[in-house]
């Protein structure tokens, strides 16, 4: 679908560029090597993992795996996404857009261990995709994604579910 007729769209013809508060999620995807899928964004030329915002309806396993499906292609099973970590300082994950829109994002981030599937990017959205390993993600890398890796990384080495 991209951004254009969204839930946060719409709102957005009403609020304008104002702080909206945005629930969502964002999923490490990781192939049968253990690299994780990245994306360039179209707008900042910054790399990402897939994830979005929630539309009406959905849990964050739904807006998991329809984020995936439209910014990349990919078809997850939800019973195979891990929540690993959930994602809500203001000083990691306050977005202003390049046309001037903010959110503050409140993420719950999943780890897909066995992303399988042909990639397509969503080019409105999307400008590149590529799997590349955890210890040598592709750069420039948004604040949040960085955020994001930290917290797999602690999630990985203690097993323990990661809040911020």
């Amino acid at each position: 679908m991209g951004h254009v007729g969204s839930y946060l769209w719409r709102l957005r013809q009403l609020v304008g560029p104002q702080l909206l508060l945005l629930p969502g999620a964002q999923v490490i995807a990781l192939d049968d090597a253990g690299r994780a899928l990245f994306q360039r964004r179209a707008d900042t030329g910054d790399w990402e993992f897939p994830g979005g915002g929630a539309e009406p309806g959905q849990d964050f396993r739904a807006v998991a795996v329809a984020e995936l499906a439209e910014e990349t292609g990919l078809r997850a099973d939800p019973v195979e996404l891990i929540a690993f970590a959930s994602l809500s300082d203001p000083n990691d994950h306050e977005l202003e857009y390049p046309n001037g829109d903010r959110v503050h994002a409140f993420a719950l981030c999943f780890v897909w261990p066995r992303a399988t599937g042909s990639l397509r990017a969503e080019e409105s959205e999307v400008a590149e995709l590529g799997f590349h390993p955890l210890d040598a993600p592709p750069q420039p890398m948004s604040r949040a994604a960085a955020r994001v890796l930290d917290l797999y990384r602690e999630y990985v080495l203690t097993g323990i579910f990661q809040a911020c």
